[in-house]
């Protein structure tokens, strides 16, 4: 996690807040960042967190989620959000 996210959530802390962790990456997935979003709110209730790749540069392809990509990556937040009880009913359902 970078150290300008620590420092947000060490001086906010949110204390009885719901905290619902992400994050985007380029391929190494989100390592140890939910849990250090766990420890810098130990009095707020995290809900699982969700994590996606977006692109590696080096390959050409660039960090945008965008094209077929982009429909997966919504299919999976929609996904997450109904098992994290954040979304009740599919989003492509009310469009």
């Amino acid at each position: 996690m970078p150290p300008p996210m620590k420092s947000f959530l060490h001086q906010y802390g949110f204390r009885g807040k719901i905290v619902i962790p992400f994050n985007t990456n380029a391929g190494y997935g989100p390592g140890s960042t939910f849990d250090t979003v766990r420890e810098f709110c130990p009095q707020s209730k995290v809900l699982q967190g969700f994590s996606t790749r977006g692109g590696v540069e080096r390959d050409g392809e660039l960090l945008a989620i965008k094209d077929g990509r982009a429909e997966e990556v919504r299919k999976a937040v929609d996904k997450w959000l109904r098992t994290i009880g954040m979304l009740k009913e599919s989003v492509s359902q009310q469009q």
